[in-house]
């Protein structure tokens, strides 16, 4: 991808997030001593991505034997980072959905919901094997960390009746993908190669998962979701802008150098 093509990307998302990622953040997470915990947040973001798709589909558009059989789907994965069991490079071969685990919905949207979030999930599985394949040429091996306040901070605004809270999730997803689509962006030209050539690849996944997730939150919604989306940009840019003392993926402004 040329810097035009990259540019273009960026765009809509630049004008969708209602603040850059703070240089202070930049400096943090370009230094070697902090490469770790930042393959290992994203690491464990990609999952939670998944997570969060599959707890969507199996919430809003499915049976419980349909969801139960989606999750079988994740086990490989959780198990690893959870309870570190397998071996990770198997995973490539747990990527895989046939057609008859994928349920169909008799919903007005939840077709929709279901074709856009096994697809969020696949690329997103993907991802995490990538992250994972990367992290042991670094040789960095995994372990727990604390989750950031970022997803928590939003969610915490989610309105408390559907399909409300349905379209808060929504919109809440588009922000995250957003901003780690824009953080990839900005980290690319300060990393090696390899990791720089990596962010920049996952550029078309992210937008284009950012725009799946408020297509389905206007189609869901009973009004012009425009309000919402500003909403939850004031308080995504506060959580990018604040101090922080937690470094991490989707922190904001670092408090300790």
């Amino acid at each position: 991808m040329n810097s035009n093509e990259i540019n273009k990307l960026l765009e809509p998302i630049n004008s969708f997030l209602q603040c850059n990622t703070p240089k202070q953040w930049v400096e943090k997470a370009k230094k070697h001593e902090n490469l770790d915990i930042v393959l290992l947040d994203h690491l464990v973001c990609e999952l939670k991505a998944a997570q969060s798709a599959m707890f969507l589909i199996r919430k809003y558009a499915v049976d419980k034997d349909s969801g139960d059989a989606l999750l079988e789907w994740l086990k490989p994965f959780e198990a690893l980072i959870y309870k570190r069991e397998g071996d990770w490079r198997n995973l490539s071969d747990k990527n895989k959905l046939s057609k008859s685990m994928i349920p169909k919905s008799d919903t007005l949207y939840g077709q929709d919901l279901i074709n856009k979030m096994v697809m969020l999930i696949k690329e997103e599985l993907h991802h995490f094997y990538q992250v994972l394949e990367i992290m042991d040429e670094y040789g960095i091996e995994y372990r727990s960390i604390t989750p950031c306040r970022y997803a928590k901070g939003m969610l915490r605004h989610v309105k408390s009746y559907e399909p409300d809270a349905l379209v808060d999730k929504l919109i809440i997803g588009a922000y995250i993908e957003a901003r780690s689509c824009e953080r990839f962006a900005k980290l690319a030209p300060h990393v090696d190669k390899r990791l720089g050539d990596f962010y920049i690849s996952l550029l078309r996944s992210e937008a284009r998962h950012y725009q799946d997730y408020l297509l389905l939150a206007q189609e869901i919604s009973e009004f012009d979701i425009t309000e919402r989306i500003n909403f939850f940009g004031g308080i995504e840019a506060d959580l990018i802008t604040s101090a922080d003392e937690d470094f991490k993926f989707h922190s904001g402004v670092p408090t300790l150098s």
